[in-house]
């Protein structure tokens, strides 16, 4: 079965609110669709990434697997890879492969007839998740309400929130906001930070003494993720679990991540890093080191890979990103008490609204 010329949508979904984290604000979320035919099944993949994502993979990833079977996905990765050698790996080249990956493991799950976490091999039937926004922009009403709809309206046990303010300006009111959030979610719920990087290294370890304080049990990019010494540092100071990974765009990035013993759990995501093919690889290098791995973002992009992983701890049901994939698609999950349940259907269990969201396509 032959791969025809795959194709490419942009879309553009603005924020229902001001958004921002330490080091980083927006009002809109861009997403990056691939649609792979082959025979009567269309497999269908995506990333979250400027437009540029899909003007590369119009131009130079499309061509290159027209033609592949369909049912060999590591030869088309594996073309992928060679061929963008002077073109960059990292950033906009690693989401394009890895948007195509996701439509092409999708895709021969349909021409199966099977569930996508069944052609992978499930572990589990049950994947954990955890609410993920709490931006820096919300006010306290606002963080409240998003923390309130997830542990008591839809009976999520964990959840994380933005900290790291302005660069790390503002660690008062991250400290404050946190305890806000415990008081909102209760002593039961486990509760996450994440500064995106935001502080510097003995800051961040001041940060983190008050936030054992109010039982914070996962610190994630105290320090920027290419500081690896850094967040070794931080780990080895602090009784929660340090995080990172999100920005892994290929294998040896994760690999050395692992051995500067830099992090308590790898965070993967299979958007950016080269799609599911490279997603499997990286966690079974996680798994031999003896690490959990988390998905980052993208949830009903990692749904059935996540349950196909005997190290799994869960994945980030992300506001933004679930929304989105809400907004866009039939068939996205119940997180409703915090776990999904991703190996019914065929595929990845999602099927493209092409019309209804044509107001946001700007490419």
């Amino acid at each position: 079965m032959k791969l025809h010329l795959p194709v490419v949508s942009v879309y553009t979904v603005p924020t229902d609110a001001p958004e921002a984290d330490g080091t980083l604000a927006w009002n809109s979320t861009t997403v990056v669709i691939v649609e792979v035919t082959a025979g009567d099944a269309t497999g269908t993949g995506w990333t979250y990434g400027p437009a540029a994502v899909g003007d590369f993979l119009r131009d130079r990833l499309a061509p290159l697997v027209e033609g592949r079977s369909a049912l060999d996905i590591p030869a088309a990765h594996d073309a992928m890879s060679r061929a963008i050698r002077n073109a960059g790996r990292p950033g906009i080249v690693a989401c394009a492969i890895s948007a195509l990956d996701i439509a092409l493991w999708d895709l021969k799950a349909r021409l199966l007839e099977l569930p996508l976490a069944r052609l992978l091999g499930a572990c589990r039937e049950q994947v954990p998740v955890y609410g993920s926004g709490g931006f820096t922009t919300y006010h306290d009403t606002h963080l409240a309400a998003q923390l309130n709809g997830w542990v008591h309206g839809q009976d999520i046990p964990r959840v994380k929130i933005k900290i790291g303010e302005d660069r790390g300006r503002a660690a008062p009111r991250d400290v404050a906001r946190v305890r806000a959030a415990r008081q909102v979610i209760g002593p039961e719920a486990e509760l996450y930070v994440d500064a995106n990087g935001a502080y510097t290294r003995k800051q961040a370890i001041r940060v983190g003494h008050a936030l054992a304080e109010h039982d914070v049990g996962w610190f994630e990019e105290p320090v920027s993720s290419d500081d690896l010494a850094g967040l070794r540092l931080i780990r080895d100071s602090l009784p929660c679990d340090v995080t990172a990974g999100e920005y892994g765009y290929d294998l040896p990035y994760f690999a050395r991540m692992i051995a500067a013993g830099a992090v308590d759990c790898l965070q993967i995501d299979a958007t950016r890093c080269g799609g599911l093919t490279e997603f499997l690889r990286a966690a079974a290098l996680a798994q031999a080191h003896g690490l959990e791995v988390s998905a980052h973002c993208a949830p009903h992009a990692h749904a059935a890979a996540a349950a196909a992983l005997p190290n799994l701890r869960h994945i980030e049901w992300f506001h933004d990103h679930v929304r989105v994939e809400d907004m866009f698609f039939d068939g996205a999950l119940d997180p409703r008490g915090g776990t999904i349940t991703p190996t019914q259907g065929v595929g990845h269990g999602l099927t493209l609204r092409a019309e209804e969201v044509q107001e946001f396509r700007v490419a």
